[in-house]
């Protein structure tokens, strides 16, 4: 509003200096003077106080002190043009020196992108020096470009250059006050400082921007609360080792002394059986990662022999299982040194291949280690970075029964473990990804056994940290067809049907999920679940339920009615127009969902009566858009035409 006011003003005093002009220029005397009085006044305006003087005489530098009137007049008409013209430049002026900026900073943006670009190349080659010199040109060419800021912070980060990163946050941040990105390379960098406090605030601005961040930020603020105690731990061993404490000095000298090259294995088994002891406290844990621990043991050449399995002898099967003992001792509920142990490229090899030894010692402490780690989410995050999995679940296919299924088998049925199964569960689940080992787990007896009976006391205890995964992994491996699962079928379809009562969402779309893989195994278990109220449950989800819980509700329905001429009464008879199915049919943009849909309600159309209760409703478009439209699953278009042909034959009116 004030620009316009500006250009009106300005606009009047345009007519104002014309109308002068003229007047001035009049031949009729009364109005050239009054026309000069005007011009006088108004000049005479701009040297008051307080405004910008106008030089007058710049045509004229030394005016008599009575000028003729021609004279004032010619004068006062260039002075007027001057104030008229000079305004109308002036716009002129600034509108060009819009048009150049915008198109010099075109060109800056895309040089400046340019370099961004090769500095994005740069740093993912980890060549961070030459990242930073990418980022910084761009920064010459356009000063205001937020991305170039983080980016370069990053690669600050990256080479210890924390202040420099900070510095590079805050600009990023008076370019974009709301920079995400900004917050958390300035809580990097703040905690690479051991700056704590600072850098949780900076974590937690996140949390303020974008509330759906709140995991991630919370996931790093829980990684500056452990380095900050990992210091504490430093601090405190550092401090006892300088006191000269028993301990904190045994510790040292046990290391030195296994350092020591060419002595007898027994030497080293009895050095590291006594290093275990020291390690049982976070003080002895600490001052063996900070005397590096880990690297010393590992660059013996004995124990590296032994680790790789090169001898036979029970001594050097000793030596392997103490060196894996130690290893467990040094890294129980101490995150500092589990990732030390998951950066010894010794470890990340042979803990792999110990697994699968054929020394129950040394394979049973490979193990013990490897739940240490499955123990935390934080740990197995880690694990699985670190070690080659695929090799693992390799290994493991000719030992699954003996190495996993017989134990996992009798922790399950004792549900008292509860801190341990979720993740040993999760373990095996992971695992199962496997072709090999998901089928022989799915032929697997014991396990099958033991799944029903944990459901149950899960259940009856209220474990959902168990019995979530536990029925993901069931779901997983009933995609096998086998005699195992058929003979179990009744008894875990039973399970279920009772857990689709359940007040947890997760717990019901799961259990729906394993109805949905069993119950085409066992037309037995069909016909258990079909005498209880699994259809009008299953139809009770279709309407409530999230796309999970839909898929599996829908298959299990089709499943049903397929077999069971009582499923399809009892479907029919609590929703006579099958909205449920038209719904389906109508809204679903999953193939899968439309497919069995249409499949459910053909069945349906088998019974008496059921087309005619469809006469009315939009059944018919339904079905014609499915069987003609391009559907990437084929079996879509064919099990809508079959539902179509049988509505046809059974009503043929309109």
């Amino acid at each position: 509003m004030e620009k316009l006011e500006d250009i009106d003003s300005f606009l009047k005093n345009v007519d104002k200096i014309s109308q002068l002009v003229t007047d001035l220029r009049s031949c009729d005397p009364d109005v050239h003077e009054e026309a000069l009085a005007d011009a006088d006044g108004d000049i005479a305006a701009l040297n008051e106080p307080g405004r910008t003087k106008v030089n007058k005489t710049t045509i004229n530098t030394n005016p008599p002190r009575q000028c003729p009137s021609h004279i004032r007049t010619t004068n006062h008409i260039l002075f007027l043009l001057f104030l008229l013209v000079q305004p109308e430049n002036f716009m002129k002026i600034m509108e060009q020196d819009a048009e150049n900026r915008k198109v010099s900073r075109t060109a800056k943006t895309k040089k400046a992108t340019a370099l961004k670009e090769k500095g994005n190349e740069a740093y993912a080659r980890e060549d961070y020096e030459t990242a930073v010199k990418y980022y910084s040109d761009g920064l010459a060419e356009l000063k205001d470009m937020q991305p170039l800021y983080t980016n370069r912070a990053q690669a600050y980060i990256k080479l210890g250059k924390y202040k420099e990163a900070i510095s590079d946050c805050e600009w990023a941040l008076k370019c974009n006050e709301r920079c995400v990105k900004a917050y958390l390379h300035m809580g990097k960098a703040y905690l690479g400082l051991k700056k704590y406090n600072e850098a949780r605030t900076c974590l937690e601005k996140i949390k303020d921007i974008e509330p759906k961040k709140e995991k991630m930020v919370k996931e790093y603020v829980t990684q500056v609360d452990l380095e900050e105690e990992r210091e504490g731990q430093e601090r405190n061993a550092k401090r006892e080792f300088d006191e000269g404490s028993r301990k904190a000095t045994t510790v040292p000298r046990l290391l030195e002394k296994l350092s020591k090259p060419s002595q007898l294995t027994l030497y080293y088994c009895r050095g590291l059986e006594i290093l275990s002891e020291m390690l049982s406290d976070c003080t002895g844990q600490t001052l063996f990662r900070l005397h590096n621990g880990f690297s010393v043991i590992s660059g013996n050449g004995t124990v590296r022999r032994c680790l790789l399995q090169e001898t036979n002898d029970p001594q050097s099967q000793e030596l392997c299982a103490s060196t894996l003992k130690v290893w467990r001792t040094a890294c129980y509920a101490n995150d500092g040194n589990q990732k030390m142990l998951m950066t010894c490229p010794v470890a990340r090899e042979f803990i792999v291949r110990m697994v699968t030894s054929e020394h129950d010692t040394v394979a049973n402490e490979c193990l013990a280690l490897l739940c240490l780690f499955a123990q935390t989410p934080r740990s197995r995050c880690l694990i699985i970075d670190s070690l080659n999995l695929h090799i693992f679940r390799i290994q493991m296919r000719n030992n699954v029964t003996e190495s996993i299924c017989e134990p996992f088998a009798k922790l399950l049925i004792n549900t008292a473990n509860e801190l341990v199964l979720p993740s040993l569960i999760s373990s095996l689940g992971s695992l199962a990804g496997d072709d090999v080992i998901r089928h022989r787990l799915a032929h697997d007896r014991q396990c099958w056994d033991a799944f029903p009976v944990a459901i149950r006391q899960c259940r009856a205890s209220e474990q959902r940290e168990t019995l979530y995964p536990l029925l993901g992994l069931i779901i997983n491996l009933s995609a096998v067809t086998s005699p195992v699962i058929q003979e179990h079928a009744v008894s875990l379809c039973g399970c279920c049907l009772s857990l689709l009562k359940h007040s947890d969402g997760g717990i019901i779309t799961r259990a729906t999920g394993v109805l949905s893989a069993v119950l085409p195994q066992s037309a037995e278990a069909i016909q258990h679940v079909i005498e209880g109220e699994v259809i009008q449950i299953l139809r009770r989800l279709l309407k409530a339920a999230g796309q999970a819980a839909t898929k599996y509700a829908i298959k299990a329905l089709t499943v049903c009615s397929a077999a069971s001429h009582l499923a399809r009464e009892k479907l029919v008879k609590s929703d006579q127009k099958l909205s449920s199915l038209r719904h389906l049919l109508s809204s679903s943009c999953d193939e899968m969902v439309s497919g069995n849909a249409a499949l459910c309600l053909a069945h349906c159309l088998d019974l008496e009566g059921v087309a005619t209760h469809l006469l009315g409703t939009d059944i018919v478009l339904l079905l014609l858009r499915h069987a003609a439209g391009d559907a990437g699953r084929t079996a879509v278009q064919q099990n809508a035409a079959i539902a179509l042909g049988k509505l046809c034959r059974s009503e043929p009116r309109p």
